[in-house]
């Protein structure tokens, strides 16, 4: 009987050991850290993938985020390829993180003519060589790149017909995959826009007009996309819609940070 009840307590302890581990491991902390390329580190974008928390350099290229272990940051700015830094334990113990992004270099490849020309312009110009193949991004115009989407059918009427049976799609459906590829377009598709009002708003407007703060224009931000038009009005560039959202928005957003801001 005291041999069992030994046992019990033991297993309560190791149980409470576990609860304490992981409490300890999901604790959120303020990352500091400095973007060390030589020029041009303010207004680089941080993005938490994992939180959505979000901040942005200062001239020095320094940014404060809330993280917890193993999240995942995106780094990107106009000059720099994006890149993302997963939060390792000892990042997480020092409580800061450096590192430099590569240049995104936007020239023109570099174009070799023959010694002689025909005077027929458009034979001339099949005649040209590259060291690469088309960018559509070096010379500014659009274009498509890349593998086409997966295209989504309709459970009934694509998936299922009167005389066929899509095995695979109606798989694809019974499990979920579509539903949660819908998700993660609509994500990106948000996120897109997001970024794209704050590049054209930009976090300090914020902060004077709204009184949010920098590290959390994002979050706002996506708060309007979610629960307004603002994704609508951004596209037709109605600017005066945009703002009445914003000030809609702000005052509730505002107040629940402030009420969250002291409880912590």
């Amino acid at each position: 009987m005291i041999s069992q009840k030994m046992n019990t307590i033991k297993g309560l302890f190791f149980l409470l050991f576990i609860c304490f581990s992981l409490c300890g491991s999901a604790q959120i902390i303020l990352l500091e850290g400095r973007v060390t390329n030589p020029d041009e580190v303010e207004n680089i974008h941080v993005l938490n993938t994992t939180s959505r928390y979000n901040a942005i350099t200062d001239e020095e290229g320094k940014f404060r985020i809330e993280v917890q272990r193993y999240d995942t940051l995106v780094f990107s700015g106009i000059k720099y390829f994006p890149k993302k830094v997963r939060i390792t334990d000892q990042m997480y113990a020092q409580k800061y993180l450096t590192l430099a992004l590569i240049i995104l270099l936007n020239e023109l490849d570099e174009v070799f003519i023959g010694n002689t020309l025909s005077g027929d312009l458009l034979k001339d110009v099949e005649a040209i060589n590259t060291n690469k193949n088309f960018n559509f991004d070096d010379v500014g115009i659009p274009g498509f790149k890349g593998e086409p989407e997966e295209k989504i059918p309709n459970l009934v009427g694509q998936a299922i017909t009167p005389l066929s049976l899509d095995v695979e799609a109606l798989y694809k459906h019974i499990t979920g995959y579509y539903k949660n590829l819908k998700k993660v377009r609509k994500w990106l598709s948000e996120d897109y826009i997001a970024t794209e009002i704050l590049t054209y708003y930009t976090a300090s407007f914020f902060l004077d007009a709204y009184g949010i703060p920098k590290n959390r224009t994002y979050d706002f931000i996506m708060l309007c996309i979610e629960t307004s038009d603002i994704e609508k009005d951004f596209k037709i560039k109605n600017f005066n819609g945009i703002l009445t959202i914003f000030k809609e928005k702000s005052p509730g957003y505002v107040y629940q940070l402030d009420l969250m801001n002291k409880n912590n």
